[in-house]
C-alpha cells in the first residue's frame, strides 16, 4: 500500500479524516479518559467514528492512537500497553474499512511525546527515539498504510520521530507541525524553516494541522508553497503539501468545549487549498464528519473542473540586512571574577507585600559594608512575594548595586521561559541563577502548576548558547545578542558527590559562567568536592561562591540540618551552637567571619544567606574584611 498512497497523491487532492479526540468528547468520553485506551476499551465506539469519516468521503481515516506512546500513557498507568494499544487502534481502523465502497487508507497517527527533548527538557534523544520507534513498530506491524507525525511544536522532536519511524518501517512519512497566530510553531519555529528541516529528511509530504482554524493554516501552507513550488506550477511527486486545520478557535459553551468553524466554511476553504497547491487536506480539532463531506463536495466539483496551469504562492518578503550590534561590555560582576576580585554575593528576598523599603534600605546598608552584589530570591520556600524582576529592578536603579536574578525553571514552560528573559533584559538585568525552584506543594498555593519544560542545563545552553548568540530556541532572530551572565546551582555537601559533580558538569558544557552553592559550614567540604571534580573531569574552572549561612541559635542549627534537604550541619557546629546558649547569634556569626576568611584564598567568592531577612548578620559577617583591611594598613 506504500506506493499506491503516493500514487494516489500524484493524482490529485486526497482527503482525510476530521478530529478524533473532540469527536469522542463530543459523544460523552470524558477529557480525563485516556481516549488512546478506548481502542481496547471500547472498540466499536472508536470504529463507528471511522465508518462515519469514511461515509463522509474520506479516503485516509486516522488510527486513535495521537497519545499511545509510553510517555502520554504512563500518565495512565499504560506504559506498558503500548503494542496494544496501537495494534488495536489499526485494527478498529480496518474493520470500519472493511465495507467501504471506495479505496481507503490507514494512516497511523503518533503525536509528540509530552515534554520536551533535552537539553532542554528531561527526555533524552535515545529515549525518545526509543519511544518512537516502539509505537511505529506496532502500528506497522498491524497494518497500517502510512504514518502522520501531527501537532508537533519542536523541530528537533520532529526529526527525531521521523528517524525512529524510519529504523522500524518503510512506510510513507506525512510530517504535520502546528503553528499559531504568528505563523512559527510554539516553539518558533518558521514555516520555512520546517519545509528546510524536512525536506532535507526526503519526507514525501508536509504541513500544517491544528493551528487555530483554516485561514491561520492557509497562510503557513502558503508560504511552504512558495518554497516547495518555487516554479508555481502543480506538481506530482514528492514533496506534497497537506493542511488539516481545527474548526477554529475552541470556546467553551453550556459547560461544554464547542469550535466555531462551520462545514461550509471549511469548504470554502478546501477550494483555496486545492489552488494553492495542496494534496492532502483534512480536519483537525473540532471538525466532524459533517466537515469532512462539505471538503468531499468541493474535492468532487473540482475533479470536473481543470487542473490551472499555476498554483497560487505567497513570496517571502525580502529581508533588509541591519548592521549588528555592538556587544555590551560584561557585567560589573563578571569583570570582577574575571580579574580576580574576591566577590561578596547576598541574598534578599523580595516582600511579601507592596513595602519594599526594607528591602532598599537593606541593599543600601549592604553596599556600605563591601557586597558587590545582591541576589534576589523568586518565591523563596514557594510562597507568593512581591516579582524578583522589580526587586532587582529598584535595587540597582534606586540603591546603584548589582543584581543576581533567581529564575526558576519550575512553574514555567519553555515559551515563557523566552518571553520572561526578553522582558528580563529588556529591566537591564543581567546575571542570572538559575534554578529548579521550590515545589508549591511545600508553600502556600500548593495548587499552583508545578510544570516545566526547561531542566537548568537545558536553561543554560538556551540562554547562552542562543539567546546570548541574538536567537531564540527555533534560531529566530532576535534583533540583537543579549548579554546574560549566567550561574547555577551547587550542593558540595550533598552524600550522592558523584550524581552532584555529573549535573555539574553538564552545566558547565551548557555554558555556565559561575556556581552558587549551598551553605558550607567547614573548608574541608569545599577541599573534598572540589578534589573529588578534578579526580574525575579535570581542575574546575567555573568560579565559585560558596554558600555561608549565618547561624542565630542551636534550634535553628538543628532545624537547618534536619528538616531542610540538602543541607547538612557538621556535628561539631551544632555543639557549639548548643554550647552558645544566649550567645547563639554572636558565636553564629563569628563561625561565619571565620570561614569566610578560609575561604577567600580558595574559591572566587562567597553567597551569604542572612537568616529571615537578618541583613544585619550579613553585614557584621562581610565587616569582618574591611576589619581585616584596616589592620593590615595598622
Amino acid at each position: 500500500m506504500a506506493l499506491d498512497f503516493l500514487e494516489r497523491l500524484a493524482q490529485g487532492p486526497i482527503l482525510c479524516d476530521g478530529a478524533m479526540g473532540t469527536y469522542l468528547y463530543s459523544k460523552g468520553v470524558p477529557l480525563d479518559r485516556c481516549f488512546d485506551a478506548l481502542n481496547l476499551d471500547e472498540p466499536a465506539l472508536v470504529e463507528g467514528i471511522h465508518r462515519e469519516y469514511i461515509a463522509a468521503g474520506a479516503e485516509i481515516i486516522e488510527t486513535n492512537t495521537f497519545g499511545a506512546n509510553r510517555f502520554k500513557l504512563a500518565e495512565y498507568g499504560l506504559e506498558r500497553r503500548v503494542a496494544a494499544i496501537n495494534e488495536a487502534g489499526v485494527r478498529a481502523a480496518q474493520r470500519a474499512r472493511a465495507g467501504a465502497g471506495h479505496t481507503v487508507f490507514i494512516a497511523g497517527s503518533v503525536g509528540p511525546l509530552g515534554a520536551h527533548l533535552a537539553p532542554i527538557g528531561t527526555i533524552t534523544p535515545e529515549e525518545a527515539f526509543r519511544a518512537f520507534a516502539e509505537q511505529v513498530q506496532a502500528l506497522a506491524e498491524a497494518g497500517a498504510d502510512l504514518l502522520i507525525l501531527e501537532t508537533f511544536s519542536d523541530l528537533t522532536e520532529m526529526e527525531v520521530a521521523i528517524r525512529a519511524a524510519r529504523s522500524v518501517c518503510d512506510l510513507p512519512i506525512v510530517a504535520q507541525m502546528t503553528f499559531a497566530e504568528d505563523r512559527r510553531t510554539p516553539l518558533g519555529y518558521s514555516p520555512e524553516a520546517v519545509v528546510e528541516g524536512l525536506r532535507a529528511l526526503e519526507v514525501p509530504v508536509i504541513g500544517a494541522n491544528c493551528s487555530v482554524g483554516p485561514a491561520r493554516v492557509f497562510a503557513v501552507v502558503r508560504r511552504m508553497a512558495s518554497l516547495l513550488y518555487p516554479e508555481g506550477r502543480p506538481v506530482d511527486h514528492p514533496p506534497f503539501l497537506a493542511a488539516q486545520p481545527n474548526a477554529g478557535w475552541p470556546e467553551r459553551v453550556g459547560g461544554r468545549v464547542v469550535y466555531p468553524a462551520t462545514p461550509d466554511y471549511f469548504g470554502h476553504y478546501a477550494r483555496r487549498f486545492v489552488a494553492t497547491g495542496v494534496r492532502l487536506i483534512g480536519g483537525c480539532c473540532g471538525t466532524t464528519p459533517a466537515h469532512t463531506r462539505a471538503m468531499r463536495l468541493t474535492l468532487n466539483a473540482l475533479a470536473l473542473t481543470p487542473r490551472p496551469a499555476r498554483i497560487q504562492v505567497l513570496r517571502p518578503p525580502k529581508v533588509i540586512s541591519e548592521e549588528p550590534a555592538a556587544p555590551e561590555a560584561p557585567t560589573e560582576m563578571q569583570q570582577k571574577l574575571a580579574r580576580g576580585h574576591f566577590v561578596v554575593s547576598v541574598e534578599m528576598s523580595p516582600p511579601k507585600g507592596l513595602n519594599h523599603s526594607k528591602v532598599l534600605a537593606g541593599a543600601l546598608m549592604l553596599k556600605e559594608v563591601g557586597a558587590d552584589v545582591i541576589n534576589v530570591a523568586d518565591s523563596p520556600m514557594a510562597r507568593m512575594r512581591m516579582s524578583p524582576w522589580a526587586i532587582c529592578h529598584l535595587i540597582q536603579s534606586q540603591v546603584g548595586i548589582e543584581t543576581v536574578l533567581h529564575f526558576p525553571t519550575r512553574g514555567r514552560n519553555l515559551l515563557r521561559v523566552q518571553s520572561d528573559l526578553l522582558a528580563i533584559h529588556a529591566l537591564d538585568i543581567r546575571n542570572l541563577f538559575v534554578v529548579m525552584g521550590d515545589p508549591p506543594a511545600v508553600g502556600d498555593y500548593p495548587q499552583a502548576s508545578d510544570h516545566y519544560d526547561v531542566v537548568p542545563s537545558g536553561l543554560v545552553r538556551l540562554i547562552k548558547q542562543n539567546f546570548n548568540q541574538g536567537r531564540d530556541h527555533a534560531g529566530t532572530p532576535l534583533g540583537r545578542p543579549c548579554a546574560f551572565h549566567v550561574g547555577v546551582a551547587l550542593n558540595l555537601g550533598t552524600p550522592k558527590l558523584k550524581r552532584e559533580m555529573r549535573v555539574l558538569k553538564k552545566k558547565v558544557e551548557a555554558g555556565a559562567d559561575f556556581a552558587l552553592t549551598q551553605p558550607v559550614y567547614d573548608v574541608e567540604t569545599v577541599h573534598r568536592f572540589l578534589r573529588r571534580y578534578a579526580e574525575a573531569y579535570g581542575p574546575l574552572q567555573l568560579p565559585l561562591l560558596v554558600g555561608i549561612l549565618p547561624l542565630y541559635s542551636a534550634r535553628q542549627a538543628e532545624f537547618l540540618h534536619h528538616e531542610v534537604p540538602g543541607l547538612i550541619i557538621p556535628d561539631e557546629v551544632r555543639h557549639q551552637m548548643r554550647l552558645a546558649g544566649d550567645r547563639g547569634r554572636e558565636v553564629g556569626v563569628k563561625m561565619a567571619q571565620d570561614l569566610l576568611l578560609a575561604l577567600r584564598e580558595m574559591v572566587h567568592g562567597v553567597y551569604i544567606m542572612p537568616p529571615l531577612g537578618r541583613y544585619d548578620m550579613a553585614a557584621e559577617v562581610i565587616g569582618v574584611l574591611g576589619r581585616e583591611a584596616e589592620e593590615g594598613k595598622g
